[in-house]
């Protein structure tokens, strides 16, 4: 049976995920405001990958009230929308409605489930006036790792770079038939899809390459090769991976990747931007909440030093503030 899913965020993520459910066979809209609304309502959506491009039936409003309750709803936009968007999630939840959560970074339901003495704490970096949870329940919510890459060449034009895969999971980390069935709703889609029992570590895991080649090619305006090609560059990030394996430690998490296994890996992505440098480029607000300050925040929770972290955030805070893409 097609689900009806709303796609909040027609960027190239959710632009991607779009176009495949709809090929799917889903019944799918998106949420889209300006320029991007009246591209989606003119030409609909472009996936191009490989040199070939494919399209889908969609349905794009500005207006969730129009759409209604939907069985799942994704939210992808960028970490500094969220909050301005969450008060308009309520009309498309109805009794059973999944959200999923494809987004960057530590999200605010990060503790919900995790056990320990940390257990259902809330991140102010995130979350600071409760706005997101209030409107989000974190009982609806799957949490989702992107790994794959995509660009938007125009808004509603996405080009689909390369990788395929998705990880989701519960935030309790329980196998629940609800997250298998949606594991197989999006393998369906023509994604790599894991459901992981170990969501927050997935994350953390994530995090340290975006925590690290994300603010300093916001702040370099270089593409990942020539960081990673720079020998002093290079061990700069590793020394701040080696810190946030050390925070990751203190949660329980397990890290079987070097920082250096986890550069070179990286570095075969060649001349890329990161997502950052192009929100930078493009004069974004950038995501350094949910990357940076809610790491901060994490390790001070744990009593653990940072010094190199704490060192990047700063100067990339003061670059995106002197480029007016932060407060």
């Amino acid at each position: 049976m097609a689900m009806k899913v709303c796609v909040y965020g027609a960027g190239a993520i959710g632009g991607l995920l779009a176009v495949r459910l709809a090929r799917a066979g889903n019944q799918v809209s998106v949420v889209a405001v300006g320029r991007t609304l009246q591209a989606i309502r003119d030409n609909g959506i472009q996936i191009y990958s490989h040199g070939e491009g494919v399209s889908a039936d969609i349905t794009v409003s500005d207006d969730t009230t129009s759409l209604g309750p939907q069985d799942l709803v994704i939210i992808a936009v960028k970490g500094p929308a969220l909050h301005s968007i969450a008060p308009h999630l309520p009309p498309l939840l109805g009794p059973n409605t999944v959200v999923m959560t494809a987004m960057n970074g530590v999200p605010w339901w990060f503790f919900h489930g995790h056990g320990g003495e940390l257990a259902e704490r809330s991140l102010r970096s995130v979350d600071p006036d409760g706005i997101i949870g209030a409107n989000i329940p974190v009982e609806r919510v799957v949490g989702c790792i992107v790994k794959l890459s995509c660009r938007l060449r125009q808004p509603g034009q996405v080009e689909h770079v390369g990788g395929n895969a998705l990880t989701i999971g519960e935030p309790d980390n329980s196998n629940s038939p609800r997250v298998r069935a949606l594991g197989e709703r999006l393998s369906a889609a023509g994604f790599q899809v894991d459901v992981t029992l170990s969501l927050q570590q997935e994350i953390w895991l994530k995090l340290l390459g975006n925590m690290t080649h994300n603010p300093i090619s916001a702040l370099t305006g270089a593409t990942l090769d020539r960081i990673l090609d720079d020998p002093l560059a290079r061990e700069f990030t590793v020394k701040i991976m080696r810190e946030a394996i050390a925070v990751g430690q203190k949660l329980g998490y397990t890290c079987d990747q070097t920082p250096e296994n986890r550069n070179a890996e990286a570095r075969t992505l060649g001349a890329f931007k990161t997502s950052m440098l192009q929100d930078v480029e493009a004069g974004k607000a950038i995501e350094l909440d949910s990357l940076m300050v809610a790491f901060k925040e994490i390790a001070t929770m744990v009593r653990v030093e940072t010094p190199f972290a704490d060192a990047l955030l700063g100067l990339a805070r003061v670059k995106a503030q002197v480029l007016g893409l932060y407060p």
